[in-house]
């Protein structure tokens, strides 16, 4: 037998010992004269341990499936979504994995509750944690809408316990017919902390361990903007810090532990410039961008969401290396799968043999038992709450799609219930303008031969906001109207939807002077910059939330009851009603 010098170097160390130790035997066996059996080759020991990442983001409590005909229930034309099908989907998975001898972890990225349909939301999302406890979800970063309720609701959900909400009393049930005993996965928020100490709300970080010693760690991270698109009661008391300064700090702590896989889970995302790419990213941009490319190199993958958005992307470290970027689109119609690649010496990811795939979470597949089980007891016990009959429209549906001006028929309505309500009156201050943040109004109003039930509404608005009354000078109200278009609103301009105000603006003239001052009518009489007016807006609105920061300037504040109430009383007392033209706000 003759030995090249690749041959040779690979004789060196423990592999040479067995050979030289099965040749002694065939040596032996002819001086005896014996019979020789050779030994079969020593199998050389594996150089890395492939692991089997599964992530989710934004599931945003979708437990049923959506239609397949809305985009939120079809990924390019297929049906996908479902927590029975994504269940079974995450299994069959998880048995390919062991089949090729690898270990498996399932993560998330946030906003798995909150913003969420009513099977989930009328038991305060208590549904949703335990349907992730059936899915096997090992840990997820806190995302936003997890602040939805607060976050002393939010430490709920990690550890248990039942709200004494009235038994179904305001359409919500804690604890409906057995105590919630909380999420079996861990919460992480690295960057989120109570002010003024170095304490976090949740761990910072898990780690997991596998087979031949691997740790792989987790950080937890939510978006750092939190604080200006949630209601500040929910997060008041808390501090939320830089993801990558955050993040990067840790960095030095875990390789102190011997850790060096490291994975981020994180509540922020991008925008390819094609969505049905889902699992590429052309042209990607949006915060995530940036992010990724000042994350510390030794940070191996980045795990995000918010955006809804589906990619699997590749984006250069401080270093130049490639890194993975991923993100699984949202209510459970797409899971991804990353395959870890660790260098058994090193301890480190091998990032030119770790590779991801989003896959579909298509409907072809049978449904989990268990999953079915937990929906079908949530379904009977929202039934008497979903399906009252609140009132009649005279059209199939009141659509939220805005015209030119970016006023909608449906923005209409929903301004109109809240400057209706009588829950804002306060010593004899009746509101005469409201205001609607777009982004709160989360789909059509439907009916089912012109009935409106109250599931249908609450499926327009999920977050059980507070209403607001107050009050605002003519000049504060101009401001306000102007953020529309400036701040935080300029890249993409956020037009409140209004009721007992009318007014134009110009799209092309500059941030700051988009409104023409002398078309602003408050009950059809000119503004007064002087004079002070009643207004009505949610809690959110209030709190500055949606870059809109002259809501905090207003006096006298006054809370009254939910948004979604005035929503439905305001059906109840205009039976049937018709959707009237968009004509409060117009452009020049």
């Amino acid at each position: 037998m003759a030995f090249t010098g690749r041959d040779k170097k690979w004789l060196s160390g423990p592999r040479a010992v067995g050979l030289v130790a099965a040749g002694a035997a065939v040596v032996l066996g002819l001086a005896t004269g014996g019979t020789v059996t050779q030994a079969a080759p020593a199998r050389p020991k594996p150089t890395h341990t492939q692991i089997q990442l599964l992530a989710i983001n934004d599931f945003h409590g979708n437990l049923a499936p959506n239609p397949a005909t809305s985009s939120s229930g079809n990924v390019n034309g297929t049906p996908a979504g479902g927590a029975e099908y994504l269940a079974t989907q995450l299994d069959l998975l998880r048995r390919s994995a062991r089949a090729q001898g690898q270990e498996t972890a399932t993560v998330a990225a946030g906003d798995l509750i909150g913003a969420s349909p009513l099977l989930s939301a009328a038991f305060h999302d208590e549904p949703t944690i335990e349907a992730m406890n059936e899915m096997g979800l090992d840990a997820t970063s806190v995302g936003n809408h997890e602040f939805d309720e607060g976050y002393k609701e939010l430490l709920r959900m990690q550890k248990g316990g039942c709200l004494n909400d009235g038994d179904g009393q305001n359409n919500q049930n804690s604890c409906p017919d057995h105590k919630f005993e909380g999420a079996d996965f861990k919460y992480l928020s690295a960057n989120v902390f109570y002010e003024n100490t170095d304490k976090t709300l949740f761990a910072p970080y898990t780690v997991k361990k596998f087979r031949n010693g691997q740790k792989v760690a987790f950080i937890g991270m939510t978006l750092e903007n939190t604080p200006n698109i949630v209601t500040k009661s929910g997060v008041q008391g808390l501090a939320f810090k830089d993801e990558v300064e955050t993040a990067n700090a840790l960095v030095p702590k875990l390789k102190k532990q011997g850790i060096e896989a490291i994975v981020v889970l994180i509540h922020e995302g991008g925008l390819p410039s094609d969505p049905k790419a889902f699992n590429s990213c052309p042209g990607i941009s949006g915060p995530i961008t940036d992010i990724a490319k000042n994350l510390d190199p030794a940070i191996d993958a980045v795990v995000s969401g918010h955006t809804h958005q589906s990619y699997n992307c590749s984006i250069n470290d401080p270093a130049g290396k490639p890194r993975l970027v991923t993100s699984a689109s949202s209510f459970g119609k797409i899971v991804t799968e990353i395959r870890l690649s660790i260098d058994n010496a090193t301890h480190d990811v091998d990032r030119l043999n770790t590779m991801a795939n989003n896959h579909i979470v298509t409907q072809d597949v049978p449904k989990d038992p268990r999953l079915t089980k937990l929906i079908t007891k949530y379904q009977t016990l929202v039934a008497p709450i979903e399906s009252k009959v609140i009132g009649h429209i005279t059209t199939p549906s009141i659509v939220k799609t805005p015209d030119d001006s970016q006023e909608s028929p449906l923005g209409n309505l929903i301004a109109d219930a809240q400057l209706a309500d009588p829950s804002t009156v306060t010593n004899g201050k009746t509101p005469v303008v409201a205001f609607m943040n777009p982004g709160g109004i989360r789909a059509d109003l439907a009916s089912t031969g012109g009935a409106v039930t109250f599931g249908s509404a609450f499926t327009v608005q999920p977050f059980n906001n507070y209403l607001v009354s107050m009050d605002m000078t003519g000049t504060q109200i101009k401001a306000l109207l102007e953020q529309q278009f400036s701040g935080l609103n300029q890249a993409s301009n956020k037009v409140l939807q209004v009721a007992g105000i009318t007014y134009t603006y110009n799209p092309a003239a500059a941030p700051g002077a988009k409104v023409v001052a002398d078309s602003i009518k408050i009950a059809g009489q000119p503004l007064v910059d002087a004079t002070t007016y009643r207004i009505v807006t949610n809690n959110f609105l209030s709190d500055g939330g949606d870059g809109f920061p002259a809501f905090t300037t207003a006096t006298d504040k006054f809370f009254g009851g939910l948004d979604i109430d005035a929503f439905a009383n305001y059906l109840t007392a205009h039976d049937p009603y018709t959707p009237g033209p968009t004509d409060r706000i117009s452009i020049s």
